[in-house]
């Protein structure tokens, strides 16, 4: 499937897909869609000195970066687990440019270490951040029952993807969580959230990042 290389509002790039006509971010801002979605809606949610996350679409590894980044200024530990079917080429890594992104820049080295770190393998980027990228669809993988706090689900959108946004996904990814975890996307389609709440999560609307009015929070009791 062709790619490219597309620059978004805020001045960070994405990939786009013509054949699906979907971006991997927003074209209103990739990196504020990451930072509002999953950081201020997701991380900040959990109160932990060690967390457990499992993210839907590891794709360029920015949301695994910003995750790391905000673990290092505050000292929390985290294990992070990243599923990726069509994991991002070295080359697309390189014209992409995040380890240049002002924000992103002090932590060049360990960007780079993620993308060069092995599948399927659990490997200490930093002594407080551990990452395990694993090459296999959500159809196929099964998470460990009750063992995440958070989920950052970002897979192509339900238009594109109706199979990634199914009860059966959900009640999966459901039991993976600890009582009290979360599950965030930018995604505040109707469906969706009528299939989250039909597999026990409490859902809340709440406002979306920019270009965007609104997103879903959906927390385990």
């Amino acid at each position: 499937m062709r790619r490219e290389i597309r620059k978004t509002n805020d001045g960070l790039c994405t990939i786009y897909l013509p054949d699906l006509d979907e971006c991997y971010h927003s074209t209103n801002g990739a990196y504020q869609e990451a930072m509002h979605v999953f950081i201020e809606s997701g991380w900040k949610r959990i109160n932990l000195d060690s967390v457990s996350i499992l993210e839907i679409g590891f794709g360029t590894g920015l949301n695994a970066m910003l995750t790391l980044i905000q673990g290092e200024k505050e000292n929390r530990h985290v294990k992070y687990v990243g599923l990726e079917a069509f994991p991002v080429s070295d080359k697309e890594i390189s014209q992409l440019g995040y380890a240049e992104f002002p924000s992103i820049s002090s932590y060049k080295s360990l960007y780079l270490q993620m993308h060069e770190s092995e599948w399927g393998k659990e490997v200490g980027i930093t002594p407080l951040f551990h990452l395990t990228k694993i090459k296999q669809s959500l159809e196929i993988y099964e998470p460990p029952i009750n063992s995440f706090n958070l989920v950052y689900f970002d897979a192509f959108g339900p238009k594109v993807q109706p199979e990634m946004w199914t009860e059966e996904v959900f009640h999966k990814l459901f039991t993976s969580l600890q009582s009290g975890g979360i599950l965030v996307t930018y995604s505040a389609n109707g469906q969706v959230r009528r299939n989250l709440q039909a597999v026990g999560f409490h859902v809340e609307r709440i406002p979306g990042p920019p270009g965007k009015r609104e997103m879903l929070r959906a927390t385990k009791p």
